[in-house]
Order: C-alpha cells, then sequence, then structure tokens
C-alpha cells in the first residue's frame, strides 16, 4: 500500500489545477482534506493515513481509493471485482472516547473490503453482522487512534470472555476493553492508561458489538 507521503504527492499533483501554478504545500493537502496542520504533521510523521477525509476526498474528486491507496486503476479491478466484499459504513457515527450515538437509524454507506481479509472479519458468513464506524478520541490508544475505521461484528455481544467491544451508557458511545469481574460486574477498561477503569453495573451496558479488526488491518 502507498505511504502517506506518496498519497500527499497524488493530493497535490490532483489539486494543482486549482492553484494556477502555485507551489502546494502539505498545509493546502491539510486544508483540502479538512485536518488541522498540527495533526496533519503528526500524521505524516506517524504514516497514519486518514482514511475517512481520504474516502471523502475521493468521492468529492470521483476518484478509485484504490487508485489513491494502491496505486490500482480502476480498469485493472474490473475482473476482480467478484472478489471484493462490501460491509455497511457509519461515516458520521463516532466511538470512544465519548459521545456519538447508536449506529441504528443512522444512513450507511459501502465499504469495500478485499477477499483475502474476509476471514480476518469472521468469514463470509459473518459478513451480514458486520458494521464499521470511526474511532474518536485517545482512551484506546495505541491500539485504536483518533479516526481510525473499526469493524463491529453485531451478532457477539457476550461479555463473558471479554475483549473489545462497542458499549453504549448513559455518558454515550464507547469502545472500550471489557472484562467481567467475578461479582457480577464489568470493568470499562481504556488502553490509554492516562484513563482510569471504570465498574459498572451490566444492567448499565448496552452492548453494540465486538470490536474485531480495523481499517488498517485490511488495508
Amino acid at each position: 500500500m502507498n505511504t502517506l507521503n506518496v498519497i500527499v504527492e497524488e493530493i497535490k499533483s490532483i489539486i494543482s489545477s486549482d492553484f494556477s501554478g502555485k507551489k502546494i504545500f502539505d498545509k493546502d493537502v491539510a486544508d483540502v482534506l479538512g485536518i488541522t496542520q498540527m495533526n496533519f504533521a503528526t500524521m505524516k510523521k506517524r504514516n497514519k493515513i486518514p482514511y475517512v477525509e481520504l474516502l471523502d476526498f475521493c468521492a468529492t474528486k470521483s476518484i478509485s481509493i484504490n487508485w489513491m491507496l494502491y496505486g490500482q486503476s480502476p480498469e485493472s479491478l474490473i475482473e476482480a471485482t467478484n472478489k471484493f466484499f462490501m460491509v455497511k459504513y457509519f461515516s458520521d457515527v463516532s466511538a470512544s472516547a465519548g459521545g456519538g450515538s447508536d449506529v441504528e437509524g443512522e444512513e450507511a454507506q459501502e465499504l469495500e473490503i478485499p477477499e483475502q481479509f474476509v476471514a480476518m472479519l469472521g468469514g463470509e458468513r459473518e459478513l451480514r453482522f458486520i458494521e464499521a464506524i470511526n474511532v474518536s478520541g485517545d482512551s484506546m490508544e495505541p491500539t485504536f487512534s483518533y479516526n481510525d475505521i473499526v469493524f463491529i461484528n453485531r451478532d457477539k455481544t457476550d461479555l463473558q470472555r471479554g475483549g473489545i467491544f462497542t458499549i453504549r451508557t448513559e455518558a454515550g458511545l464507547f469502545i472500550k476493553r471489557v472484562q467481567k469481574r467475578i461479582d457480577g460486574k464489568v470493568d470499562i477498561i481504556s488502553d490509554n492508561k492516562v484513563y482510569t477503569t471504570q465498574t459498572l453495573d451490566p444492567r448499565e451496558i448496552e452492548v453494540i458489538g465486538r470490536v474485531v479488526s480495523r481499517f488498517g488491518d485490511v488495508d
């Protein structure tokens, strides 16, 4: 897959006509993508691709996301179209450090998943339960970062064995590591140690589904 530096240069070429021959800087790319210059500089340093903003940019410019990420032309994908699968992607829904809403009732887009990564989501039969949302905040770093796209299996809601789940409490929608206690209560754990563990009664939690992967794992 192309690095962020390569993608940035491609974007500069695409938007060059909008700048009347003037030199285009990284800050211009950040503005086009709707990302602050500080966050964009951090992303470049970490080679952290802003998938959500890039998807929106490609949609606006009618550009294939496969070409942007992999250098694959649309023509080269025609014969392999049946090797891609689609899952629901709720681009307006975010979860992690609070806020957001349940995916019910939100307008879904379609996100392409290459055939070779379907197994990571549980197999083809599980795809009907898979939905994707965005990560907001830093409470699950380094496991998940701001603007990651994560895949949730809504058929997996049993907390008995623990794991990372999307849950909703009275405080909002969260992506957290969940662990059941011997006393029957549930620990809500952030991977970012800056955040303290919260303990709740199971009746205070609505389990949306288990987080089974992130976009970076399937690119």
